[in-house]
């Protein structure tokens, strides 16, 4: 079986989450840098990871690590890979840049010098001029980071947090990724009612239902390196079918949705259709100010709306006031919120009891965590 050095990216903020989810999946001997995390694997790993990360970004092989201050360094680091043994004739490969506090500062420049470096070994093989890239995708990236140059493969293709079920979305989407993460670093256990009273398309509800009947969240999705030659596909095969039997289908967790947009609500519910955990999830048309507490010991995870996001000022901050009556009046509950307003524990009325530094898109956020009591421990039987 093939070994490769992995690349899991991830949005900046998130990548102990991540780690935490790759060492619950089995992995350790990792490198850790912002926005990544590097390790060893194989070709089953590339299928488990794209098939059960539930908070990572990207899948990479990474190809090649070396020093380039020239285009001509960076054009033979790249020539140097065996791009005959990796793309077909007919691949259809793109390469995507980026440069940081680096010589070679044009990323338009480094994409160009890269990809005639490609084409170059390719010919070496096939012997044609153009190239159809006709067949399957093949996503290069170049990253130039203080000089050094780190070539890697994109084996998921579209990003991990498009699973497949959000056909529709609201004004202000949140990415599954980052709904997800929200969740793992809350109290939340499959046990506890959860609510989000900003439900919106019902993202965060629907990860969380996802987490609690065991679902691989790349379940019901297509990934890049499923249609290449270099991984055997037997493995990707193999594991959605442990995936598929691993499913817990007996349990019901509590989790209630509330919006006071009834079109919007009614996309959440087709998502959750789609999600299969449509049993697990109550959808109510409610204002805010309407929520109750049904019940002691409850979670409430939500990314209300942020004022230069959308909604006007006024009313989103009237809105924070209105959690703060609802949520900080009982001490069992647990609440946590994304956004980007700095003024929100002011108008919630309380200090958080811990505050995360997110990206949630390019927006940069605040994730406030209200710490409630911890539940009495039921008696063993």
């Amino acid at each position: 079986m093939k070994s490769f050095d992995i690349i899991v990216t991830s949005t900046f903020g998130l990548e102990a989450v991540v780690k935490r989810e790759l060492r619950d999946l089995g992995y350790d001997g990792f490198k850790v840098k912002d926005g990544s995390i590097e390790f060893k694997g194989n070709e089953r790993d590339i299928a488990i990871l794209n098939l059960w990360l539930r908070s990572g970004s990207r899948v990479l092989i990474k190809l090649a690590e070396f020093q380039a201050l020239t285009f001509e360094e960076l054009f033979r680091g790249v020539y140097d890979i065996d791009w005959q043994n990796i793309i077909p004739q007919e691949g259809r490969f793109t390469v995507n840049g980026r440069s940081a506090r680096s010589q070679l500062s044009s990323v338009p420049a480094c994409q160009s010098v890269a990809e005639k470096a490609i084409i170059k070994k390719l010919q070496t093989k096939y012997e044609i001029e153009h190239f159809p890239k006709s067949g399957s995708r093949y996503i290069v990236q170049i990253a130039l980071q203080k000089d050094v140059v780190t070539v890697t493969l994109d084996t998921s293709g579209t990003p991990l947090y498009k699973r497949g079920y959000r056909r529709a979305i609201g004004a202000a989407p949140l990415k599954e990724t980052m709904a997800a993460a929200m969740v793992e670093l809350s109290y939340w256990k499959k046990d506890r009612l959860l609510i989000d009273p900003c439900c919106g398309s019902g993202t965060i509800l629907i990860e969380a239902a996802l987490m609690a009947k065991n679902i691989a969240p790349g379940l019901n999705r297509e990934f890049d390196f499923e249609s290449w030659g270099m991984i055997d596909p037997a493995y990707m095969e193999e594991e959605k079918r442990r995936a598929i039997a691993s499913i817990d289908n007996e349990i019901k967790p509590k989790l209630i949705g509330s919006d006071i947009d009834g079109d919007i609500l009614k996309l959440a519910k087709e998502n959750a259709e789609r999600a299969g955990v449509s049993d697990c999830i109550e959808f109510k048309q409610l204002p805010l100010e309407d929520v109750t507490l049904e019940e002691p010991y409850g979670i409430c995870i939500c990314n209300p709306p942020y004022a230069q996001r959308m909604g006007e000022l006024e009313d989103v901050e009237q809105l924070y006031r209105d959690m703060g009556r609802i949520f900080g009046s009982d001490k069992t509950w647990s609440a946590y919120f994304l956004t980007s307003h700095e003024g929100f524990e002011r108008l919630y009325g309380k200090k958080a009891d811990k505050k995360r530094k997110l990206f949630n898109g390019n927006v940069k956020t605040d994730y406030y965590q209200y710490f409630g009591s911890r539940p009495p421990k039921k008696d063993k039987i």
